[in-house]
């Protein structure tokens, strides 16, 4: 295929014309392989499979060689009269998944409407109370005492920004122990119960997490505001489809009639490629 797509670039590049063609679909016949017709539509789907350097060519480059592809691949399945149980099982897997996908693409796609976004917008953020975000910094240190000694140094006029440079051994360290903006939730338990009982500018008692011992100083507290609807607009679109999707499917299952085999089996027999090789 790649030389065939060569000679038609060049083709192309010296300026041949296009012969004008009829009123085309999908059903439009454009080769026969033995009792087998390949369709435009079997060559537009064939297209969207192909790999990423040949989808960046142009179509009228394209054809011939995919053509010739489908036509190659339909003499080589007609030339196999026994397919093994493992290709004909792959096949039925692959109806399968192409058909289920086909199912939740319609119906994560019937759920993302604007309507439907900016009511999920809402519900989310309007009437949301709003809360209090965090600005703080920390010094990381493996001891009770040597928080403790960091907080008499900050007592004596030490700068916190350094002294996180010089002894923190979290990744905030070099920062100076900023963390920036966060949220309730966004801390472990302790951690945000320090900061949570800080004004501004102050500095807490030793903190024992799971990390460590730190020393915390709260910098500023402000109020979240809702974020732009478009700055959300994707998060809250895949949340419906994800939803959706979820949905659909418990109804679809729970509505079909589903029949376990009570039969016990090995589940190492997943791993036996000679139960499907004849």
């Amino acid at each position: 295929m790649q030389s065939r797509l060569a000679a038609l670039a060049g083709g192309l590049a010296l300026g041949l014309a296009a012969a004008p063609v009829a009123a085309q679909d999908a059903d439009t016949v454009v080769a026969t392989v033995g009792d087998t017709e390949i369709t435009l539509g079997h060559m537009i789907v064939a297209r969207q499979t192909l790999p990423r350097q040949y989808q960046q060519l142009p179509d009228e480059v394209l054809f011939d060689g995919l053509l010739d592809q489908l036509i190659q691949q339909n003499a080589l399945a007609q030339s196999v009269d026994d397919p093994t149980r493992a290709t004909e099982l792959t096949i039925d897997n692959q109806r399968t998944g192409l058909l289920a996908g086909e199912a939740i693409g319609r119906v994560g796609q019937a759920a993302v409407t604007d309507e439907a976004i900016q009511a999920a917008y809402e519900e989310r953020y309007a009437e949301a109370e709003p809360s209090t975000e965090y600005n703080a910094s920390h010094i990381l240190v493996e001891t009770e005492e040597e928080a403790q000694a960091l907080i008499g140094q900050l007592g004596d006029g030490g700068d916190f920004a350094e002294l996180a440079r010089e002894h923190s051994t979290g990744p905030s360290g070099p920062e100076g122990g900023a963390l920036g903006w966060f949220g309730p939730g966004m801390m472990v338990p302790e951690f945000e119960e320090a900061v949570t009982s800080l004004e501004p500018g102050e500095v807490s008692e030793p903190v024992q997490t799971q990390f460590g011992w730190h020393v915390v100083k709260l910098n500023e507290t402000r109020m979240a505001e809702a974020p732009p609807l478009e700055d959300v607009r994707g998060e809250i679109a895949q949340q419906l489809r994800e939803d959706a999707v979820q949905s659909h499917i418990e109804e679809v299952v729970e509505a079909t009639e589903v029949s376990r085999a009570e039969v016990e089996v090995d589940p190492s027999v997943l791993s036996d490629m000679s139960l499907v090789a004849e």
